[in-house]
């Protein structure tokens, strides 16, 4: 959900607001949304402990003014007859009929974890009934940025909730190269760098049990499966390896093995005494099991015609298959495709700007979580810099058309955190030339041209809130028409759901894997040139394979 900065109001269904002793914000929501779940997205959340389904009671809120649905029998169940007649209600259970105020007495308390949108998670068709013991399982992607992971219940392929945060690793770095410098200083740091992200899953998954199952340690041990997928660094340090040898040339292009020697002490720590935890093997030095993760999610791979996928990200990753034989590299995407790097820049949190239009002379700036601007993520950078372009104020080199102050351009005169520096794009005309380049290099490797791809898919959180025609405006996607260009920013996360619940996705990644050639662009000299042709931002038109 985005809130709009601006003096016009984005079009939407109902916009209610929430207000508690310290805060207020306010949602458009549409009437299949209930309270809680518009909450989990944002920094004020009910309390809750049965997962939605009105049975605890302690997501209570009070009407304030608007139209709602009336009382559900869960409600009339919790919530004495006095109360409901002043306006309590349960928020899982209230949805809104008109615009709407609502008081918070007493909200949940702060967390890091949000809820992510299922809609775009893997839908299982049925669970396992063979599975009667241990029957609950975890899915986890750990990407440089963020951490997603979501709870499943195996036996009935049902999940439970799903959660997504910061990886608290980037206090280390911002992107991957950094992030193993730091791992490599001491043993010490190795440690530390390790049980960083060991901590933050089992954090996260404790956040799923107290406020969607109500009970931490009785599930916790009645876990049987835990199934992680990575980029190969971030995979690397959760297993409390030495990263050494990731800058070794010819590990850029085999496989490289992310396997714990501690599973017991492992478990130990997260309480999972039953619990198999399962790293997915990375496909080869810098490319990692997100990418096969996406291509389980999306399919692809059994698919007869060409389609192109990119996982934008500090490493992007990209994969082409030509209907028989699956193409991969990664390039340095650099942090800013996660927001990061620039001067107002942000990861896809509360306060990024996500989208930027111009309407009537004025730049709206649509923040997430609806909350004030306080930067820039990648997509609403990629608007700016597409409107500026549009409005003649920034040339295709890059360069602004008029000197700017030392502020820089600010899209809003009144907020400094809408301000776009010259540097800031010549870090993103770096990360978008070596992406763009890299699948231009594999198109003509395969002996493609653009026309015959049938889908190009999008994934990682770069993509959640992309407009397509910005991307191709600046340069980054290739031209094709929308119903081409498909987006799944949780692909990651889907793929790794269904490794842990599809009992044939295992023989399918290993297809995968069979079928793969990892390509070192940085052997290849016709990249170089490539990336230098897409520096500029323009619209390109990739050149017929010779």
């Amino acid at each position: 959900m985005d809130a709009v900065n601006s003096n016009t109001p984005e079009s939407a269904n109902f916009d209610v607001t929430f207000r508690s002793q310290e805060q207020s914000l306010t949602l458009t929501l549409s009437p299949e949304v209930n309270m809680r779940q518009a909450l989990d997205r944002t920094e004020l959340r009910v309390r809750a402990a049965c997962g939605g389904l009105g049975t605890c009671g302690a997501c209570l809120i009070q009407i304030v003014s608007g139209e709602f649905n009336p009382p559900t029998l869960a409600e009339q169940q919790k919530i004495l007859p006095d109360d409901l007649a002043k306006g309590m209600r349960l928020a899982c259970q209230l949805r809104a009929n008109s615009d709407a105020e609502l008081y918070l007495e007493n909200p949940a308390p702060k967390s890091d974890w949000k809820s992510l949108d299922a809609d775009r998670l893997y839908q299982a068709v049925s669970g396992n009934p063979a599975i009667n013991r241990h029957v609950y399982g975890v899915a986890v992607d750990l990407g440089t940025t963020h951490i997603r992971l979501s709870l499943w219940n195996r036996q009935s392929g049902r999940r439970i909730a799903s959660r997504f945060s910061i990886n608290p690793q980037v206090a280390h770095g911002a992107d991957i190269l950094t992030r193993l410098d730091a791992q490599r200083l001491t043993d010490d740091d190795n440690r530390v760098i390790c049980q960083e992200a060991r901590k933050a899953i089992i954090d996260g998954i404790r956040d799923i049990l107290s406020r969607d199952v109500g009970e931490i340690s009785a599930i916790l041990q009645a876990i049987g499966a835990v199934v992680i997928v990575g980029n190969t660094v971030m995979l690397t340090l959760v297993c409390g390896h030495s990263g050494d040898n990731l800058y070794e040339l010819e590990n850029w292009m085999q496989a490289v093995a992310c396997i714990p020697q501690d599973l017991d002490a492992w478990r130990g720590a997260w309480r999972m005494p039953n619990a198999e935890i399962r790293i997915t093997q990375p496909l080869a030095g810098f490319v990692g099991s997100d990418l096969l993760a996406d291509l389980l999610a999306t399919g692809i791979t059994e698919q007869s015609a060409p389609m192109l996928l990119a996982d934008f990200g500090t490493n992007t990753e990209i994969a082409l298959w030509d209907g028989q034989m699956l193409w991969a590299t990664s390039v340095p995407g650099g942090p800013a495709f996660e927001g990061v790097g620039m001067r107002n820049g942000l990861p896809a949190e509360a306060g990024a700007i996500s989208k930027v239009v111009l309407q009537e002379g004025q730049w709206q700036l649509h923040t997430i979580g609806a909350v004030p601007a306080r930067g820039f993520c990648a997509s609403g950078f990629i608007d700016a810099v597409a409107g500026l372009l549009e409005q003649k104020l920034l040339k295709p080199s890059g360069r602004f058309t008029e000197p700017q102050a030392d502020g820089g351009y600010c899209l809003q005169a009144d907020n400094p955190y809408s301000a776009i520096y010259a540097g800031d794009i010549d870090v993103f005309q770096r990360a978008k030339a070596s992406s763009a380049a890299g699948m231009m290099q594999l198109l003509v490797m395969a002996g493609l041209k653009v026309d015959d791809l049938q889908a190009v898919w999008i994934c990682g959180s770069f993509g959640q809130h992309l407009d397509l025609n910005s991307a191709m405006r600046v340069g980054l996607l290739p031209p094709l028409t929308a119903a081409k260009l498909k987006l799944m920013p949780n692909a990651s996360l889907a793929g790794c759901e269904k490794l842990l619940l599809d009992s044939g996705a295992d023989a399918l990644l290993s297809i995968i894997v069979e079928r793969a050639k990892v390509v070192n662009l940085g052997s290849i000299a016709d990249y170089e040139d490539r990336f230098i042709d897409h520096l500029r931002l323009q619209p390109v038109r990739f050149p017929e394979p010779t």
